[in-house]
């Protein structure tokens, strides 16, 4: 007897049935008009990867998630070779390999797969989507493309028809690290960062007791708590700021791009929209000025749903020349993964066909595929029925997967007419193919 095989997927890999995969492309097209519409141009660099270029960012961690490929001949370099786990540094590469023949500031897209070999949780995948936008400029990056940034992943949420509200919550690493050296505290700065990132995942008293473990001081730490708490509106958050009086260069340049930042933004987003939040660092010292995450103020417990930030030198990993930036990232499978346990996607996408052609025998096939053809060529996705089953079956299996079902048979072909049922409705009336244009105009006069 034959041994079973495990058919399922792979822990940490997304298959969708047809109507929900429908959905999930539908979020993708929107992303990608999305970015096309405010100026990013779309490329897409090899999934395969040098290691030493994915670790020249980072060893440890990053080394233990990436998926490397197996050698299989002597000649084979694929020992050498990995998956991509992010965007990122394939576009430092990118930008240095195509230098001269890129016009910056470099406004830039990317949506593909990404890989990566950790443990599979809910909602946390080892092959995931991700949907990344750029700018890279070369030595200088004006600060109003942190804005464009921003606004560009907000108009692209509202494509969404979410259930719920998105919050774009934004602030700038300057502002705290600029506190920490007023403070004299810089060299505990790395742990201080930490825990603000991790404060909302933790009660205040954890929060608290963290700072003092660091041996700050009662004032000190009643400083940082305090800190952390401010968020609002870009006039009270900016005010409240000034008012610390903390005269530190870093610190006065962080809340004076924080501040042209947001007023850019609240000329074209709703003020709801957009909060400046101290709590909002992002962990990683990978970024350096404006840092930001979009939540759902009503799902606060999914966690952030896109980020973002801008970072000084994109490819100081690959060579000396300048190149700072500010992207942001939506992780389209996990985001997708979320709103659908949550129930908050609209059914925007569909799965059916426009037509099923359903044939009355084989003889009619030629017709069917003739018929079938002028439909494609005006636009409309159409299938032929070829199956050799009766021709109630093949009209249900048609309702299964298209909108609309035509028979095709001797009586059709000697009159010359046609006509197209409406499957939903159930209305039935005659088609002229040759005067089709669009899926609300197939029905003859």
């Amino acid at each position: 007897m034959k041994s079973k095989i495990n058919t399922s997927p792979i822990s940490g890999a997304q298959e969708l049935l047809p109507t929900r995969q429908a959905i999930f492309n539908n979020l993708k097209t929107n992303i990608s008009n999305i970015y096309h519409q405010h100026g990013y141009c779309e490329i897409e660099t090899p999934s395969i990867e040098r290691t030493e270029v994915l670790l020249a960012k980072a060893g440890g961690d990053t080394e233990k998630q990436i998926y490397k490929l197996v050698k299989t001949t002597e000649s084979d370099d694929a020992a050498n070779q990995a998956l991509r786990f992010d965007h990122t540094v394939p576009l430092a590469r990118y930008i240095i390999e195509h230098e001269n023949d890129l016009v910056f500031p470099f406004k830039v897209s990317q949506i593909g797969l990404n890989f990566r070999g950790e443990r599979a949780q809910k909602g946390r995948f080892r092959e995931f989507y991700q949907c990344d936008i750029d700018v890279i400029g070369r030595d200088s990056l004006p600060i109003a493309y942190d804005a464009d940034v921003i606004s560009t992943l907000l108009s692209t949420f509202k494509t969404f028809d979410l259930n719920t509200p998105v919050l774009a919550r934004i602030n700038n690493r300057k502002i705290l690290s600029g506190l920490l050296e007023a403070l004299e505290i810089q060299d505990k700065s790395n742990d201080i960062f930490s825990i603000i990132d991790h404060s909302e995942k933790v009660t205040p008293e954890k929060t608290k007791m963290d700072f003092e473990e660091l041996g700050l001081s009662k004032d000190t730490v009643k400083t940082l708590l305090e800190f952390i708490e401010l968020n609002g509106e870009r006039s009270s958050v900016i005010k409240e700021l000034n008012n610390l009086e903390i005269n530190n260069p870093t610190f006065i340049e962080g809340v004076n791009e924080l501040d042209q930042v947001l007023y850019l933004l609240e000329s074209t987003e709703e003020k709801s929209e957009i909060s400046a939040d101290m709590k909002i660092v992002r962990g990683l010292d990978y970024y350096t000025g404006t840092v930001f995450e979009f939540i759902l103020p009503e799902y606060k417990n999914i966690g952030s749903v896109c980020g973002g930030g801008r970072y000084e030198n994109l490819t100081k990993f690959f060579s000396d020349k300048s190149f700072p930036g500010v992207g942001g990232s939506i992780g389209l499978t996990r985001l997708f993964y979320v709103l659908n346990e949550k129930a908050l996607l609209q059914d925007a996408g569909t799965s059916l066909i426009d037509y099923a052609i359903v044939p009355v025998s084989e003889h009619e096939f030629d017709e069917s595929m003739d018929v079938a053809k002028k439909l494609r060529d005006k636009g409309h996705s159409t299938t032929v029925v070829f199956t050799d089953k009766k021709l109630g079956d093949k009209l249900t299996y048609a309702a299964k997967i298209a909108k609309n079902g035509i028979v095709i048979g001797e009586e059709e072909i000697n009159s010359e007419t046609l006509q197209a049922k409406n499957f939903e409705t159930g209305k039935v009336e005659a088609i002229n193919v040759d005067v089709i244009s669009n899926p609300e105009d197939f029905w003859a006069d």
